[in-house]
């Protein structure tokens, strides 16, 4: 990349010159053969087989490490798939600091790797940077594993601060980067060793691509995880990879009208009498929302016309989704209490509409519910 750091001319070059000797195509291929034919004993075309390797994921990948300043990178079929390559190479009674305030499916997963292989874990507040060092002065912890902002209460953790506490123990450094994507934060920039992304959602974009996304900052770790994707195989397939390498392409635009349309929406949320608390990180596209009767919860989301009450998130569309129900289901109601995801808590995952028309959908939307309640 650039020195100048041009990412909207680098994404929307990606994959141009990659077949120059071939076809000169200016969008990437796709590659869909799974094999590929050899001249002869001891001789090869650096393809083999596409679950080792495949000419369009390559593209992609080469892209993606570029974008996130790593060493390597590797896609993957989704984002659990890109959370269990992290957690391949670590072992039974391995510790782990987790942030406490983490996707739901994150700590459903933790939850079976404590119970079916002993890997324990540490919640951690994010901010206690003593109570951090204590922790990873323990020799059997071997990572800090945080999001942030995070799912769904947007809390901010201090990536470099925390890089700095870890690493004084050799204490690895993994940050879920899902929600502001290398446009608004790069993690390995600030020290963090691994980066992962849900490329289902802002990478992805338009709610039709299932992915995930590890990056590594050095050769120690990619060649762990290229050894152990190439064994377990959960690579993500050519087509999705061109699907991503060209929504990565209008990337930057995106995420600059999604946080433009998020600060409108945080302002006009702020002055709803029908919301009691707005939760927005100051930068992204997405907003968590208190609504003050949690019984008029129903009717709000029915009566919306343009955003849609559906899970996920990052897309072009906005969505809207209650954690409790949703995101966050598997967690017990005392859990869930604790780290404040009530069945009044919403979560919106603002697109790229026009702001005014999301704004009228959420005014109406509480306008009937309030008459509806009379």
């Amino acid at each position: 990349m650039a020195a100048s750091e041009d990412l909207e001319t680098f994404l929307v070059q990606a994959g141009n010159r990659t077949d120059e000797q071939k076809t000169g195509a200016v969008s990437t291929p796709i590659y869909f053969s799974t094999a590929y034919r050899h001249a002869g004993l001891g001789e090869s075309t650096g393809y083999d087989y596409s679950r080792e390797t495949n000419p369009t994921r390559d593209v992609l990948q080469q892209t993606l490490s570029t974008l996130e300043k790593g060493k390597q990178a590797f896609a993957v079929s989704s984002g659990m798939a890109a959370i269990q390559l992290v957690f391949s190479k670590f072992k039974s009674h391995d510790k782990i600091v987790l942030s406490d305030d983490l996707y739901g499916g994150s700590f459903r997963y933790f939850a079976d790797l404590h119970t079916n292989y002993q890997i324990d874990f540490i919640l951690w507040d994010g901010q206690d940077q003593q109570f951090l060092a204590k922790k990873v002065n323990d020799p059997q912890v071997k990572a800090v594993w945080l999001e942030t902002p995070s799912n769904p209460t947007m809390k901010e953790i201090d990536i470099s601060q925390t890089v700095a506490t870890a690493h004084q123990h050799q204490t690895e450094v993994i940050v879920d980067n899902t929600f502001y994507t290398p446009i608004i934060q790069r993690p390995l920039e600030e020290g963090a060793d691994i980066v992962v992304h849900s490329a289902t959602k802002y990478l992805g974009g338009h709610n039709d691509i299932l992915g995930g996304v590890v990056v590594c900052k050095d050769d120690k770790n990619a060649q762990i995880y290229e050894r152990n994707l190439n064994t377990t195989g959960s690579v993500l397939d050519p087509f999705s990879c061109w699907l991503l390498l060209r929504s990565l392409k209008t990337l930057t635009l995106r995420m600059e009208k999604h946080e433009r349309n998020a600060r409108v929406l945080v302002a006009a949320l702020e002055e709803e009498p029908a919301v009691k608390k707005v939760l927005y990180p100051g930068r992204g596209g997405m907003i968590s929302f208190y609504i003050r009767d949690e019984k008029d919860v129903d009717c709000f989301l029915r009566a919306l016309n343009v955003i849609s009450f559906a899970e996920s998130l990052g897309g072009v569309e906005s969505l809207i989704t209650v954690p409790s129900i949703q995101t966050h289901a598997d967690l017990s109601e005392k859990q869930r209490k604790k780290k404040h995801i009530t069945n009044d808590l919403l979560r919106l995952s603002v697109g790229i509409e026009n702001s005014s028309a999301l704004i009228e959908d959420l005014q109406q939307a509480f306008q009937k519910t309030v008459t509806a309640r009379k």
